[in-house]
């Protein structure tokens, strides 16, 4: 299948309307921080009472949509030169030495629960093609290993399947969402993880693109709190897809509908004034950044995709820290939020060169 032969269908699912949204409930299968306002680094500063989460997108490590487009090109020469570029990179960029820089920002900062987009499985064996190329890496299982080594207990709360890449012999990657909470601080009374109803599903031989989030009612502090984690997707081989992912979000809302205190957070991929930020604005979600930073860009996407740039050039605003029920103060929402992975002091030691923890920026925020 070509990129032309998908359109038709790509350009329908942006088309969808999001009005009229069934209600369901789900089923548990660049700009410096103001310094006066608030520290990049150190300990939670929101008071007892904060609530506190982080968003982040954990990156795969490669230019996946590249390799995509290579596939389903006519010219079938360049698959496997693609694959081996992106392999290259996934190397550059080293996930478990980006782990442990993410594993310490957690340390630092103890959020009660953190969101995880594209948190990958990646097997890769290339004997087949006679070259000596093996690569396994298990995202969740690193970071959690290197979150125990700072004698943390971060258990999965919900997690779910969305992309499905086995485009050759050899090469497999599975992506996921993940959302961990602090077993020690936070009761889990229900979880759950599912794919949104209206995705783009097939887009070459082995390669589905599926989208999901995930959602964990808890107990923090004797106080009830629904946490849920989102990772819409993207524009697709150029094509503008924010229809479609107004529907995701309207998905979302829908199943959140009963819940009195919520935070919602992850790689949302759209920009505020888009129809998902609507949506979630008008069912009462206020946008911590925009409430919390007035004034300040929020930018958090994307450094190269080998993470070698020296610094952050973020041009768009695609992840998010959206609340709901914790207002006060006037109906304001009052705490703290900032940026992770901002700044060259949040670079680790990569195989060649300093790298990022991801091309996104991390999210951490203490709500009152």
């Amino acid at each position: 299948m070509r990129w032309h032969q998908l359109l038709p269908a790509i350009l329908a699912a942006a088309a969808i309307p999001v009005a009229g949204c069934a209600d369901f409930s789900p089923t548990a299968s660049g700009d410096r921080v103001n310094p006066s306002a608030q520290g990049h680094r150190g300990t939670d500063e929101g008071g007892s009472d904060a609530i506190t989460v982080m968003a982040q997108n954990l990156y795969v490590g490669a230019d996946v949509d590249a390799v995509i487009g290579a596939i389903v090109s006519p010219d079938q020469t360049d698959d496997l030169p693609a694959l081996i570029h992106a392999i290259e990179t996934l190397q550059q960029t080293d996930f478990p030495a980006r782990a442990t820089a993410i594993a310490d920002e957690i340390a630092r900062r103890r959020p009660h629960a953190v969101g995880l987009s594209e948190v990958s499985m990646i097997d890769i064996d290339l004997s087949g093609f006679g070259l000596p190329v093996a690569v396994q890496l298990d995202f969740l299982a690193i970071l959690r290993a290197e979150l125990a080594e700072r004698g943390l207990d971060y258990a999965v709360a919900a997690s779910v399947q969305n992309i499905a890449a086995a485009p050759l012999p050899g090469i497999s990657l599975v992506d996921f969402d993940a959302l961990l909470v602090d077993a020690g601080r936070v009761t889990v009374t229900a979880a759950g993880g599912q794919n949104f109803a209206v995705n783009i599903g097939p887009v070459a031989p082995g390669v589905t693109l599926i989208r999901g989030w995930v959602w964990a009612r808890t107990t923090v502090a004797g106080t009830a709190i629904t946490f849920a984690s989102a990772h819409t997707e993207p524009n697709l081989g150029g094509v503008p897809l924010s229809g479609l992912r107004a529907v995701q979000v309207a998905e979302i809302v829908g199943a959140l509908g009963s819940d009195d205190r919520v935070v919602l957070m992850g790689d949302l991929n759209d920009t505020p004034g888009s129809a998902m930020y609507d949506i979630l604005r008008q069912a009462g979600f206020a946008d911590a950044w925009t409430a919390l930073r007035p004034g300040w860009d929020g930018n958090t996407c994307c450094h190269a995709s080998d993470l070698s740039n020296r610094v952050a050039d973020f041009s768009q605003r695609l992840d998010y820290i959206f609340a709901r029920g914790l207002t006060r103060e006037g109906d304001r929402l009052t705490g703290e939020i900032a940026r992770f992975g901002d700044v060259p002091a949040d670079r680790v030691m990569g195989p060649v060169s300093p790298i990022w923890p991801s091309d996104h920026a991390g999210l951490v925020a203490s709500l009152r």
